[in-house]
């Protein structure tokens, strides 16, 4: 298991760093290029979308937990 590690997003004209494990980055990165949103762009809507009880880093892990279990009941 990695650690996480920090990069800097812009969510709607602010930028903010966020912790992510490299396969947790990896996943990200592929659900915005499937679905042709910028990884900023998905950031802001999971930033806006999320409990203020969970950080963004939280949102962002559960948004692709998310993904893939729906990509896989789906089969």
């Amino acid at each position: 298991m990695s650690r996480p590690i920090k990069r800097s997003l812009t969510l709607r004209g602010h930028r903010t760093s966020v912790s992510l494990e490299d396969d947790f980055w990896r996943a990200f990165r592929e659900i915005a290029a499937e679905t042709h949103t910028p990884i900023n762009e998905l950031a802001a809507q999971i930033d806006a979308e999320r409990d203020l009880e969970a950080g963004l880093a939280t949102a962002i892990r559960l948004f692709v937990l998310n993904h893939y279990r729906k990509r896989a009941s789906a089969t």
